[in-house]
């Protein structure tokens, strides 16, 4: 255990330490922090750019959820099975998690630009600003988002599929049951710790993630994709304010362990008992 107990107390837990001590003190980068006691707490309670970036980090949490769970979960379960083709489109589908954030930023952003993108290009798209319509850029970065993270998401899913025993489909198929109420009845079911496992994912995923924003839109138009992560990325590396930059990072560290930890806790996850118990 002391390999695994020294990385993880040195990749993990220091950093946790350190960004905490820091919250407390003002700090450009240059030099030693020098202690200024709860003035970041006080400062960031009282920002409403703080808060209003919580909100839009919660809105693009349930958004991603509502819109990659079910995407991610019918395209594994169908890539677990042995239908022709499978393998071709797969890999075609999975694409995305092989390319860097960089570079989907960058296709994307180069695909929607409002004056040279491809929508300038397709009709009844050209009309639509989709990086800068304020009502519009929402969905957009969301769309970008789950383009992103899907395949990943798809692939625990179809691990997941693959390990359901052949004979429960067989039995089923025996007394009469139909792909779709298989799927309610069986697959569904069987998957519902990865889906627990997904959606812890996605809902810490969504409290760490900015790059993708911070390319495509850096925040804007003006700070209607500012999420909480990207400002304090925008407060530490931008405006050299370490100290209240840490602050907002652990007010995300506590959001995203309490968020996982509600879900495990009201999903009965913990307990990890076998579904396949019998079998």
């Amino acid at each position: 255990m002391a390999p695994v107990l020294t990385f993880f107390g040195v990749f993990a837990v220091l950093p946790m330490v350190l960004v905490v001590y820091l919250s407390f003190t003002d700090w450009d980068g240059f030099g030693f922090p020098s202690l200024s006691g709860g003035g970041n707490w006080s400062r960031a309670l009282q920002d409403p750019e703080v808060g209003r970036s919580l909100v839009l980090t919660l809105v693009f949490m349930v958004l991603g959820w509502v819109v990659q769970t079910p995407i991610a979960m019918l395209i594994g379960v169908w890539a677990a099975g042995r239908q022709r083709n499978r393998a071709v489109l797969s890999s075609i589908f999975f694409l995305p998690v092989l390319l860097s954030t960089a570079a989907i930023a960058l296709l994307w952003s180069a695909v929607l630009d409002g004056n040279f993108g491809l929508t300038r290009e397709l009709p009844f798209l050209d009309q639509f600003s989709f990086l800068g319509d304020r009502s519009l850029v929402i969905y957009t970065v969301a769309w970008v988002l789950t383009w992103q993270y899907v395949p990943f998401h798809t692939l625990l899913y179809q691990s997941a599929a693959r390990g359901i025993p052949v004979s429960i489909y067989e039995a089923a198929t025996i007394d009469g049951a139909g792909r779709y109420k298989q799927f309610f009845r069986i697959t569904l079911p069987l998957l519902r710790y990865t889906l627990i496992t997904s959606t812890v994912l996605m809902l810490v995923g969504s409290v760490t993630t900015f790059d993708t924003i911070l390319l495509l839109t850096n925040g804007g138009p003006g700070t209607s994709t500012r999420i909480a992560p990207l400002y304090m990325y925008i407060t530490g590396f931008g405006a050299f304010e370490f100290g209240y930059a840490s602050a907002i990072a652990v007010i995300l560290l506590v959001l995203g362990a309490g968020l996982s930890l509600a879900v495990t806790r009201l999903t009965g996850f913990r307990k990890m008992s076998s579904q396949q118990e019998g079998l």
